[in-house]
Formats: structure tokens, C-alpha cells, sequence
């Protein structure tokens, strides 16, 4: 394995020991749940949106590591964010870990996310990855039931 996948490889594992913003958010406004019925991953995300704008964001669940570093990822990078500029990350996240043919995914958007990247080699970590990012989406629409990672 190459020194920069060791480094991706540790980044996501320590994500998974110690999640960024893992806890239920208080006076959340938005909260969805997300559940992979293939791994047994579920998340649940909270949400505080003022103005369209993502002011806080959380997530409690139990799974894999990739599953639990993603969100931990997400809440890092969408915080601070317009729902439109988290819908963005969003799609071009998704673009990286699913190498969708003839598309390209903007890097400068994604930040530490490209943590991610080797998840498109095991197609049925996609999945995994991409459940939390499912379930942002649900709740900052507002929908209801449980998100099930496409």
C-alpha cells in the first residue's frame, strides 16, 4: 500500500474511533434516518437550518468504519454550509466514490472527503459511504421515513 493510502487508510479509521460531532444536537430542526439493510449500518442525522444555511450539524449510529467516517466527514465539511453547497458536495462526493464514467468530481470541494476515494474500488462499500450523505439530503428536505442508500 502506498504511504498516501496508509495515511487515508489511518484518517478513516480514527474518524471511525473518534467521529467528529457524534451526539444528538439539541433544538435540532431537521433529524433523518438513514439504514443500509445489506451491512446493518444506521445513522441518524440532526440538523439546525437557519436561513438555508446548515448551522449545526450531528449524527449518532453504529456500523462499519467507513459508514461512521463518512458521516463524521460530512458533518465536518457541510457545517457552515448553504443546503445548496451541501446538495453539491453531495453529488460530487458521490461522483468520486462511484467513478461514475465521463464525470468529474471537483477535489476542491471535497477537501478531506477524498479520504474516501478507494471506496470505488469495492463497489459494495459504496453503499457505506454514501448513507449518510443519502440521509443529509432526506432531511434537508424534510422527508419523512426511513433513507435507504441508492
Amino acid at each position: 500500500m502506498s504511504e498516501l493510502g496508509e495515511l487515508y487508510q489511518e484518517l478513516i479509521l480514527e474518524h471511525n474511533r473518534h467521529p467528529s460531532n457524534y451526539r444528538k444536537l439539541d433544538g435540532a430542526d431537521r433529524t433523518a434516518e438513514g439504514y443500509n439493510p445489506l451491512c446493518g449500518d444506521k445513522v441518524t442525522l440532526f440538523l439546525k437550518l437557519k436561513d438555508e444555511v446548515i448551522s449545526d450539524v450531528s449524527f449518532l449510529g453504529s456500523g462499519c468504519a467507513i459508514s461512521k467516517a463518512s458521516a463524521s466527514l460530512l458533518t465536518e465539511t457541510v457545517k457552515g454550509k448553504s443546503a445548496s453547497e451541501a446538495e453539491e458536495i453531495f453529488e460530487a462526493f458521490r461522483r468520486m466514490v462511484t467513478r461514475e464514467p465521463g464525470s468529474d468530481y471537483h477535489t476542491e470541494k471535497l477537501g478531506d472527503l477524498e479520504v474516501l476515494a478507494g471506496v470505488s474500488a469495492f463497489p459494495l462499500r459504496v453503499k457505506c459511504a454514501t448513507l449518510s450523505w443519502h440521509t443529509l439530503k432526506a432531511a434537508i428536505k424534510g422527508e419523512e421515513g426511513t433513507v435507504l442508500p441508492e
